[in-house]
C-alpha cells in the first residue's frame, strides 16, 4: 500500500472519561495513541486534530474563579492556544512512548493553530455556541460589566451561560509549517479544538472571542495539506438515518448527492452528526479522488483492513 497523507479528526471520547484529572485525561490519550499507530506501521502520515470543549471549559471556570486585578481571567483565544498545548502536550509524550513499545522511530510534535476567519462572518452577528461555566442571573450583570461585549443566554433551567460566534475557517495560518512536518514524517498533532479563532488585519493576526468547530477546522487543514484521507472519529462505527427508529439504516457507502438529501429531510442532529457530515461533503467536493470516512475509535482496526465504517466518495 503506498503512503498516504491522513487527517484524523478526535471526538472529545478520545481524550475525555468521566473523571477531568490529568491523569485520566493521560490515560485516555495513550489509549487513543495505541489504536492511532496502527496507521504509523502500515506506513501512513499522520496529522491529528483533536477536540478541547471539555478542557477549556474547565479551564474558563478556573479564570472566572481567580479573576482579580493580580490575576486578571485569560481571554478565550488565549485559553483555546492553552489547551492546544495541553492536550498536545499529552498526545506527543503518549505517542512517544507508544511509539518506543512497538520499535518504530518517529517524532511526534504539536503545533499551536491560529485558525483564520472572516471578520465579516455572519455568525458574530449571532453568538450561539455555549462556553464555560452557568451563572445566576445576578452574576451575569458582574460578568458583562467585566465584559460588556460578552452575550448569555439562559440553557434550559440550569442557569445563564455565555455563549460566543462559531464562525466558518477560511484559512490555517501554519498550514505550510504542518505540511513541511508532516513531509519529514514527523506525527503531527495541529487545529486542536478548531484551532486559535484569528482574523487578518493587514500583517496582523488578531485573536477573537469564539469558538471554530473542530470538524471543519480539520476538514479546512486537510484540504491545505493535500490529505489524501479525512477520518473523523466519533463514538459511532457508523453514520445512520432514521436514527434510533425501527427503519434505522446503516449508512457504509454512500455518495455526497445521498447526504446532502438526507441533510435536506433533517436526518442527522445539529449540535452531533450534522456538522461531521457537512464537514466531510466539503472535503471530498474539494478533493474529489479523494474520500472521507467517519467511524469509531474502536473501529480503526476494522476500518485499516476492511474499508469499514462510514465511506464517503464524491
Amino acid at each position: 500500500m503506498s503512503k498516504r497523507k491522513i487527517v484524523v479528526a478526535l471526538g472529545g471520547n478520545a481524550i475525555l472519561s468521566d473523571d477531568a484529572t490529568a491523569s485520566a485525561q493521560i490515560k485516555a490519550v495513550k489509549e487513543t495513541v495505541k489504536q492511532l499507530v496502527a496507521f504509523v506501521k502500515q506506513g501512513d502520515q499522520l496529522i491529528i486534530s483533536h477536540g478541547n470543549g471539555p478542557q477549556v471549559g474547565n479551564l474558563l471556570i478556573q479564570q472566572a474563579a481567580s479573576d482579580s486585578k493580580q490575576t486578571p481571567a485569560m481571554p478565550l483565544d488565549t485559553t483555546g492556544a492553552m489547551s492546544q498545548g495541553e492536550i498536545g502536550y499529552w498526545m506527543q509524550n503518549a505517542f512517544n512512548e507508544v511509539l518506543a513499545d512497538e520499535g518504530l522511530e518517529f517524532d511526534a510534535a504539536t503545533i499551536v493553530t491560529q485558525t483564520i476567519v472572516d471578520a465579516k462572518d455572519k455568525a458574530f452577528d449571532d453568538p450561539t455556541k455555549p462556553i464555560g461555566p452557568f451563572y445566576t442571573e445576578g452574576e451575569i450583570t458582574q460578568q458583562q460589566a467585566n465584559n460588556p461585549e460578552a452575550h448569555f443566554v439562559e440553557d434550559a433551567g440550569r442557569g445563564w451561560r455565555r455563549v460566543v460566534p462559531s464562525p466558518k475557517p477560511i484559512g490555517i495560518q501554519e498550514a505550510n509549517v504542518i505540511k513541511k512536518m508532516v513531509e519529514a514524517n514527523v506525527i503531527t498533532i495541529s487545529a486542536g479544538g478548531g484551532g486559535v479563532p484569528v482574523v487578518k488585519e493587514g500583517q496582523k493576526l488578531r485573536g477573537v472571542e469564539a469558538v471554530i468547530d473542530k470538524d471543519f477546522a480539520s476538514e479546512k487543514l486537510a484540504e491545505l495539506v493535500d490529505a489524501d484521507l479525512f477520518i473523523i472519529l466519533t463514538a459511532v462505527d457508523n453514520v445512520y438515518i432514521n436514527y434510533n427508529k425501527p427503519n434505522q439504516q446503516k449508512l457504509t457507502n454512500v455518495t455526497t448527492a445521498e447526504l446532502k438529501q438526507y441533510i435536506d429531510e433533517n436526518q442527522f442532529a445539529k449540535g452531533s452528526m450534522l456538522p461531521k457530515i457537512e464537514a466531510a461533503i466539503e472535503y471530498v467536493n474539494n478533493r474529489p479522488d479523494s474520500k472521507a470516512v467517519i467511524t469509531s475509535l474502536d473501529n480503526v482496526k476494522n476500518l485499516l483492513e476492511h474499508d469499514a465504517g462510514t465511506i464517503i466518495t464524491k
